[in-house]
């Protein structure tokens, strides 16, 4: 498929200051630009959508849930492109593409898109469809943006990994395991577009533990949830996820408390890890 029918004529772009290395972090973005956002129906994409909004971005929603999707759309008629998007499916990566000649191009992508649970009984078909989800759709739309972004010349992918991906969690075998591929794959990718002199910036977006639907047992009947500490909410994390956009952030643990247990959890070694109760 040739990306370059799919760019079309854009009126403004990421406003961008490269390094001899080509190392964008800490330029600044121009407000205003085009961003799709996958997964804006609800929990942290929904609240960077209304950031993002807020700031001036045309944006170009997708979710599996229309109905959600067209509550943002009346916030700013004039300013939202929607598109129903099943990052499981086949065809997520053709609809991507349908929605971004719909918003007349794409500056940032944003990946919100996710699920997982507790899962302590390992139920087979909650690990599978967690792999699905975050492992296969993850690559499926970020290989996407990317070499979208290749036939265009710049952009931007930030994608909500977490901080899950540090070390296997028991209770959720499928969603730690998937968010420790996430962050593997743009680690690879900042590599890969470093090697090839691409003008394009990845933002690894690692939140602590948010109290969103994603942090309850798949079998509430079953199991008994785990009592996460320090819960952040949805909208203080949206925050700095916009923050960190706006600043080219090649990493960004949310938030300082995070940052200081994640430093410590790669310390313990595995013999010991495995015997920590979560």
């Amino acid at each position: 498929m040739n990306y370059e029918l799919h760019i079309g004529m854009e009126n403004k772009q990421l406003e961008t200051q490269v390094s001899p290395r080509g190392d964008l972090e800490g330029t600044k973005v121009t407000k205003g630009t085009k961003a799709v956002i996958i997964g804006a129906s609800s929990g942290i994409g929904y609240e960077v959508t209304k950031l993002l909004l807020a700031e001036g971005w045309h944006l170009g929603v997708a979710a599996r849930r229309e109905e959600k999707l067209l509550e943002l759309k009346a916030l700013a008629p004039d300013r939202i492109e929607v598109m129903t998007i099943d990052i499981t499916h086949p065809d997520a990566t053709e609809r991507l593409l349908a929605l971004i000649n719909k918003l007349g191009g794409m500056d940032l992508y944003f990946h919100a898109s996710g699920i997982g649970w507790q899962n302590r009984t390992l139920e087979a078909d909650i690990e599978q469809r967690t792999v699905e989800t975050n492992a296969l759709g993850f690559t499926r739309m970020i290989g996407s943006a990317y070499r979208y972004f290749v036939e265009k010349g710049e952009g931007h992918i930030a994608a909500i990994t977490s901080i899950a991906g540090t070390k296997g969690l028991g209770p959720a075998p499928a969603y730690s395991a998937t968010k420790a591929l996430q962050a593997t794959y743009l680690e690879s990718l900042e590599q890969l577009i470093h090697q090839r002199g691409l003008r394009i910036c990845i933002t690894d977006i690692r939140p602590g533990f948010v109290d969103t639907a994603l942090l309850r047992p798949a079998n509430p009947e079953k199991e008994k949830g785990f009592p996460y500490p320090m819960m952040m909410r949805p909208e203080a994390v949206a925050r700095e996820i916009v923050c960190s956009i706006n600043k080219r952030r090649h990493v960004r643990i949310i938030d300082w408390r995070y940052r200081i247990i994640t430093f410590f959890w790669r310390l313990i070694p595995r013999c010991l890890w495995r015997l920590i109760r979560l």
